[in-house]
């Protein structure tokens, strides 16, 4: 099949960068939207020229690297898909994909298609995590957990950092990634003792760069992860409790 694509391209950040059009003649309905940008490239350096920056990892959905934006839409046409499995059969013979960096006030475009998404890396810094004194590895049944406790603790788990929830957020809220953090660390035992102090922090950091939310929904439309809704609510619970409480846990 035969694509028209229109890239962005930008030098570095403060280049204003511009879309840049390319066909590519040979690509299949099989192949993903990674994938077409590799063929592009190939036909980019075959003519001596720089090929297109872009990020990708494991390719199989799990790293969250590859996030752009396609069609003005964060990874793509499919709701809840990352680029890497983004079809091309989403479109058909002759037709025009645009692919550009995620948008977002928070990420800065580093080079064409590649953003700095450190401002989630910051949140994650700030409490993402059990910091206290575990001891040795316990054995795995010492501290009972209820199964559909641990289900949901997984659910919210999954989250792999995209940062697409951002992009698509009419106000660069990150409620769906902070909330996420928040509700599996709460969840399980291991996390209990810091939730207050984590809830503080990890919203204040989130506070820094990232817009208010206003529910709107579509962060969810285009979590990879398949990250609930339910998951911005959890960021001012959290807040909440913290608030009346004024206890680390």
């Amino acid at each position: 099949m035969r694509l028209t694509l229109e890239v962005w391209r930008q030098t570095d950040p403060a280049d204003a960068g511009r879309f840049e059009t390319h066909v590519v003649d040979d690509a299949t309905p099989e192949m993903s939207v990674v994938e077409l940008l590799d063929r592009l490239n190939e036909s980019i350096v075959e003519d001596g020229r720089e090929p297109v920056a872009f990020e990708s990892d494991c390719r199989e959905g799990i790293c969250g690297a590859c996030g752009v934006t396609v069609d003005d839409r964060p990874h793509g046409p499919q709701s809840n898909t990352p680029s890497c499995h983004q079809r091309l059969s989403s479109w058909k013979d002759g037709e025009t994909v645009r692919i550009e960096p995620l948008r977002s006030g928070a990420y800065p475009v580093v080079r064409d298609l590649v953003v700095d998404r450190s401002a989630l890396d910051r949140i994650v810094r700030a409490g993402g995590h059990v910091a206290i004194q575990a001891g040795t590895a316990p054995d795995a049944d010492t501290t009972a957990v209820d199964h559909a406790l641990a289900e949901m603790a997984l659910d919210f788990a999954a989250c792999i950092g995209c940062g697409a929830c951002v992009a698509a957020c009419p106000n660069g809220a990150a409620h769906l990634f902070v909330g996420s953090k928040l509700q599996h660390l709460a969840s399980l035992p291991g996390g209990k003792e810091e939730r207050g102090k984590r809830a503080r922090a990890m919203i204040a950091e989130m506070e820094q760069d990232f817009g208010p939310c206003s529910s709107f929904g579509e962060c969810a439309d285009v979590c990879p992860a398949g990250i609930p809704l339910a998951a911005i609510a959890v960021v001012n619970r959290e807040r909440m409790r913290v608030v009346l409480r004024g206890k680390n846990n």
